[in-house]
């Protein structure tokens, strides 16, 4: 069995892409100011549309402008609100949809992933503690994992292994051996040190070469470096770039998706 055999069956295709939708600031939230639940709504699904008009094959809601954020979220409005955008995405997407609720709330991402029939979650600290300027975030792969069981749910889990915007506790090789060995995550991330910021093709091989493991690129991902990365990932996690100038606080500009996705179905073709 190949390693990418997972994310195929979720996504239909070789080294699949998944485009961010970063929500406005929710309720609960320092940021929000008063906006209504439909009109974030309204936004997200402008960007579901820009990213699947320019030919992403799976998309992440993340709860992106939700900043500072808690270790994790227990704000009921902040969860409930979530919730009902992430639905209406659901709803309409053609796409598998995941779910990301920062800071590291992956066992309120599964519990909704299994209510609205979401296809994966990302957790940022899932077998490995990590020191952030939230504080320390704490390991939650036991629960996470005992959710989805409790729930017969079929949701996917994809595990960042040192994550960005945190110093590492674990050194690399043995974040990516706890996640998947024993966390039993169904892919890893490995992203650079911060939002939008290249990875380290040697980081990628450092755990490319410990486990087993389908792996995905976390940020950076560019048109002019997809080379780069091809041989040693297995899909691509992309949202800085989609944005509107390459800025992260703009709309999903679905001209950057094409030519981002052009440059791929060209690797695709070529090397798949």
């Amino acid at each position: 069995m190949s390693r990418g055999d997972a994310l195929y069956r979720l996504f239909g295709t070789v080294k699949p892409v998944i485009g961010m939708i970063h929500l406005r600031p929710l309720p609960g939230s320092p940021r929000w100011g008063g906006e209504g639940v439909e009109e974030i709504i309204d936004h997200a699904l402008r960007d579901l549309e820009a990213l699947v008009d320019g030919g992403v094959d799976g998309v992440i809601i993340e709860n992106f402008h939700d900043m500072p954020f808690k270790a994790r979220v227990d704000d009921p409005e902040t969860i409930a609100a979530f919730t009902v955008v992430a639905w209406e995405v659901k709803r309409r997407a053609s796409v598998p949809v995941g779910l990301n609720l920062l800071r590291n709330s992956g066992v309120e991402s599964m519990a909704i992933a299994c209510v609205i029939g979401a296809d994966f979650i990302r957790v940022n600290a899932y077998s490995e503690p990590l020191w952030s300027s939230e504080g320390l975030l704490e390991p939650i792969a036991r629960d996470v994992q005992a959710l989805r069981k409790r729930l017969n749910c079929r949701a996917l889990v994809f595990s960042d292994v040192n994550s960005k915007h945190s110093t590492p506790i674990l050194d690399l090789v043995e974040a990516a051996k706890e996640a998947w060995s024993r966390g039993l995550a169904d892919a890893l991330i490995v992203s650079g040190s911060r939002t939008g910021e290249p990875v380290d093709p040697v980081d990628l091989c450092i755990v490319h070469r410990s486990v087993p493991a389908p792996l995905l690129i976390g940020s950076g991902a560019r048109p002019d470096n997809i080379g780069l990365y091809w041989r040693l990932v297995d899909g691509f996690i992309v949202g800085t770039y989609f944005k509107r100038g390459g800025r992260v606080d703009e709309p999903v500009d679905p001209d950057r998706v094409r030519r981002f996705m052009d440059r791929i179905r060209w690797f695709r073709k070529k090397y798949s």
